[in-house]
């Protein structure tokens, strides 16, 4: 299809405080939120890409704006509500690794709604992505992830999703329910291992990849952390992509810059099997600094890993 971006994505943009050390409560601040570290990540490996939101008329929302326009990333659908504010979250390292506490109820973003939002781009675009956040946020808000899923289709964009499994957000049988409703309208599932697992109700890979199937899953892609991510289209035997070994500081929104670099060399025309490679080495790299947005590569750093 011609199409004016390779990856659009919709959801929830959140600005983040990581903290600096375990030992001290001093925190950096950062930009978060998952599909809008994948829309990034796309942009940074050269895809042309859109961002579908609401923010508040606040401080931070401005901060989000600029930072997608200093990305590269158009804003024209980005609305501002000056009746609720933008969501923050906090992460703080420990000996169990990070967590999270999040500011984002009543939101600008789980405001959406499919009659208030332009959903343009959604239709005018190689790839929507989407995830599982987004619909646990609000009912408005996941009704917007579907109207956004159908206008992709109708125009003969593909869809990628995300489940993106938050059992604080939304019951384990609501989240099943609408997870496997949407893996039927989309070609792209993306879970990782964990979230498989807990949906599913099993670990052993094939069957995972069965469920999905069963759930009308074409292409899944199974991320599994630093083993790599197992991959198969329709019909296919899945594959396991290793992962290059990293010495990994933060591992915030690394699943993020998988997607998003994932959906940029799908979008540019790359085979499977080569764009999980590459989102392989991007989503390693993107761990060696703090932060979720900060340490996702470019396009050149990822192809002097790759060599």
């Amino acid at each position: 299809m011609s199409a004016q971006f390779d990856v659009v994505a919709l959801g929830e943009a959140m600005v983040e405080f990581n903290q600096a050390t375990s030992s001290e409560p001093m925190y950096r601040q950062g930009f978060g939120g998952d599909t809008s570290n994948a829309v990034i990540a796309a942009s940074r490996q050269g895809a042309r890409v859109a961002y579908l939101s609401r923010v508040g008329e606040d401080h931070f929302g401005r901060m989000l704006l600029d930072l997608w326009q200093a990305e590269g990333v158009d804003v024209s659908a980005v609305a501002r509500d000056a009746q609720a504010p933008t969501g923050l979250y906090f992460v703080s390292h420990g000996p169990q690794g990070h967590s999270f506490s999040y500011l984002r109820a009543g939101s600008a973003a789980s405001r959406m709604q499919p009659q208030t939002m332009d959903l343009g781009a959604a239709g005018r675009t190689r790839w929507l992505h989407v995830s599982g956040i987004s619909q646990a946020i609000s009912a408005g808000a996941c009704d917007t992830v579907f109207a956004a899923i159908e206008t992709a289709r109708a125009a003969g964009g593909k869809v990628s999703f995300d489940p993106n499994l938050r059992l604080s957000l939304w019951p384990l049988a609501r989240a099943r329910a609408t997870i496997a409703a949407t893996i039927a309208m989309t070609d792209l599932f993306l879970p990782s291992l964990d979230e498989a697992v807990a949906l599913a109700g099993t670990d052993d890979v094939p069957a995972i990849f069965a469920w999905a199937r069963a759930h009308g899953a074409h292409t899944v892609v199974l991320k599994a952390g630093s083993s790599g991510a197992w991959y198969a289209e329709r019909g296919a035997e899945p594959q396991l992509a290793a992962a290059r070994k990293v010495q990994a500081v933060d591992a915030t929104g690394a699943g993020d810059c998988f997607d998003g670099s994932l959906l940029a060399r799908l979008a540019a025309g790359d085979a499977l099997a080569d764009a999980v490679r590459y989102a392989n080495a991007a989503a390693g790299l993107s761990t060696l600094g703090h932060g979720a947005v900060a340490p996702i590569p470019t396009a050149d750093q990822v192809r002097a890993v790759l060599g």
